[in-house]
């Protein structure tokens, strides 16, 4: 992406973040487009998609009609990244001027035609086209509401079947459209603007007399002179070597109530909506009255210790103390491999401020679906900027534990997490390179998240290990003895592995239902757009991270063992195991995958999301522990 294009990206987030959501304002490039009547609607094409492969391909992959010239329209980073390759098409359209049965081309078909057709309609896919940013949907009769539709995204490039009395299978291509266009218009200044965007697909054996003479041809299966139109695919168009394929469509305008303010509600709206509200409300409820009861629990089990070691006065009754303030002088003692917890910590606060910062302007409406890719460059852009808030924590924590060397943590801050998951996705785009996908990132795409990195990222997180260095460090509230006090044997249902595993039970049950809905709008291909929903779940993980890893903090800090810095991070952290087994279970009950490569990137991608989860709900959980500690410790008299 050329360097005005990062300026571009740059200053609409800018405007994003100051502007406020008053009436009538519209984001950049989302504003209504008004039509009169017969001016021209050029019909966009995107890339062709399949649930079984989630491999996307170019739209003229296939042997389908051009135009004159092909010209790719401008791309962000994260359409690039989500594999989107938008260019013009043949199909143009006048506004509110209804046609029937235009040719747009006719194709031959040669034995490397028909193999990608055949290959092509056996996986399923889907053809994705845009008319004024609004994608083509094919609207489907719901079977429990009468007159209620839901709509696909894009249709099929074409159907398997068989003709009647035989058993072989034959492929069937989709070669005539016919789109419906839905308007909403202004009577006074006799202006429309396009509302939605649908179409009905056919497969039709074109017949036409005389000799071929490219668009003027007649058609004797459809014929706009008879008034005689296709509403069936009786003689379907079969893909099969040297035979021809012609295409062509209809376009029928219809005027709709539906204002352009409310165009994207259809598209938006889920198939099971109630579903998805019930258990949502569910989870809430549960989830409430775990949180109150925990914190009820706590508050009156360490209001009790608290008083009764406030009140010992003796030293004799002092050496009889047992439980968490035994280990006074031990608790804030640095833990092993300290440097580590530091970079892990650090990485979960980038994440933290990016997904809140991200959500925070989702739900204000400022992310519209309509912006394609604009979710995916916001987050990454704010993960590059929220590297300052890295730098900072990881060198407040790394002076915490004595450290000197704040350029080490810093650089292992700015490359452990970014490092490894850049290598993942490096070889994950090999594969999808060496399957000649759409979907792979181009090196220049490559190039600029490298310099997002290195440019932008790595010296933030340095920046902010400077300042978070320079700061005064932290005070323990009690004194670190020199000599570590020997950990009594353990209860079995203390031991590290089971608590931690134990632990992260509770943040994944509290977000395991939006996390269907989520990996159904990725890998099924559905919009996801609701984030007022996402936001109060991101609110119940962030409660149950913290309670989950106080309330085993405080246990395990009862029975004498000290290690908890450690087991803190890994406590909530461990709720990324279960996201990633849930992961494993999605992919073999609900998806259809059955390519090799295709099932290695659905693997890649989720473990990058659950080492991401890891991250962020550990270092949830670790600073709940360490406020936790800090409270309880300098609430108690030490002698």
């Amino acid at each position: 992406m050329a360097p005005s294009a990062w300026a571009v990206a740059l200053a609409a987030l800018c405007i994003v973040a100051l502007a406020p959501p008053a009436a009538g304002f519209y984001l950049p490039g989302v504003a209504p487009n008004d039509f009169e009547k017969k001016d021209p609607l050029p019909v966009k094409v995107n890339k062709l998609t399949s649930i079984k492969t989630q491999l996307p391909y170019s739209y003229y992959s296939l042997p389908f009609c051009k135009p004159d010239t092909i010209v790719d329209s401008a791309e962000n980073l994260g359409e690039v990244l989500r594999g989107d390759r938008i260019e013009n098409s043949p199909y143009t359209f006048e506004m509110r001027e209804p046609q029937m049965c235009q040719i747009v081309c006719k194709i031959s078909v040669g034995e490397k035609e028909a193999k990608l057709l055949k290959e092509k309609i056996e996986d399923e896919y889907r053809v994705n086209m845009i008319l004024d940013n609004l994608p083509l949907v094919v609207p489907i009769q719901r079977v429990d509401q009468e007159g209620a539709y839901f709509y696909q995204h894009g249709f099929h490039v074409g159907a398997k079947g068989k003709y009647s009395g035989s058993k072989d299978e034959k492929y069937f291509i989709h070669n005539h459209l016919s789109f419906t266009v839905k308007y909403h218009r202004d009577e006074q200044r006799d202006i429309s603007r396009i509302v939605a965007f649908e179409v009905k697909p056919y497969s039709v054996k074109h017949e036409y007399e005389g000799q071929w003479n490219d668009k003027k041809t007649r058609l004797t299966t459809c014929d706009p002179h008879a008034q005689r139109i296709i509403t069936s695919s009786e003689s379907p168009q079969e893909v099969e070597v040297g035979k021809d394929i012609i295409f062509t469509y209809d376009v029928d305008f219809k005027e709709s109530d539906i204002k352009w303010a409310s165009r994207w509600d259809s598209y938006l709206l889920m198939t099971d909506d109630q579903i998805h509200w019930f258990s949502i409300v569910n989870s809430l409820m549960i989830v409430l009255f775990l949180s109150g009861m925990v914190a009820m629990i706590m508050l009156r089990t360490l209001y009790r210790d608290i008083s009764k070691y406030n009140q010992l006065e003796t030293q004799e009754e002092a050496q009889e103390e047992t439980g968490w303030k035994l280990v006074h002088g031990d608790v804030f003692r640095p833990p092993s491999n300290s440097d580590w917890l530091c970079v892990y910590v650090g990485t979960g606060v980038q994440f933290f401020g990016m997904l809140l910062v991200t959500m925070v302007f989702a739900v204000l409406g400022f992310l519209s679906p309509s912006n394609r890719g604009g979710l995916m460059t916001a987050m990454l852009l704010l993960w590059v900027f929220m590297g300052l808030l890295a730098g900072y924590s990881s060198s407040r924590l790394y002076k915490l534990f004595k450290g000197s060397e704040w350029k080490n943590i810093a650089l292992r801050t700015a490359f452990t997490f970014p490092g490894s998951v850049f290598a993942i996705f490096f070889f994950l785009n090999a594969l999808i390179w060496g399957q000649k996908s759409s979907g792979a990132v181009p090196f220049t795409t490559m190039f600029a998240l490298v310099l997002l990195w290195f440019g932008i990222s790595v010296p933030l997180v340095f920046v902010g290990s400077f300042l978070g260095f320079k700061k005064p460090t932290i005070e323990d509230p009690v004194k670190t003895n020199k000599i570590p006090r020997q950990i009594p044997e353990q209860a079995w249902y203390m031991n590290p592995i089971f608590s931690i595993l134990i632990g992260g039970i509770l943040p994944f049950g509290a977000v395991f239902i939006e996390l269907f809905f989520i990996l159904t709008s990725i890998w099924l291909h559905q919009f996801y757009y609701i984030f007022g929903f996402l936001f109060l779940v991101f609110l119940i993980l962030i409660v149950t991270c913290a309670e989950i890893s106080i309330v085993l903090c405080y246990f395990q800090l009862c029975s004498e063992d000290y290690l908890w810095w450690w087991r803190s991070y890994l406590t909530s952290g461990s709720s990324a195991l279960y996201l990633f087994l849930y992961a494993t279970f999605y992919f073999f009950t609900k998806l259809e995958i059955t390519k090799f490569v295709s099932a290695v990137l659905y693997f890649g991608y989720m473990l990058i999301a659950s080492y991401a989860f890891f991250a962020l709900t550990g270092t949830i959980g670790f600073y709940a522990c360490f406020l936790f500690t800090r409270l309880i410790y300098s609430s108690v008299k030490i002698e």
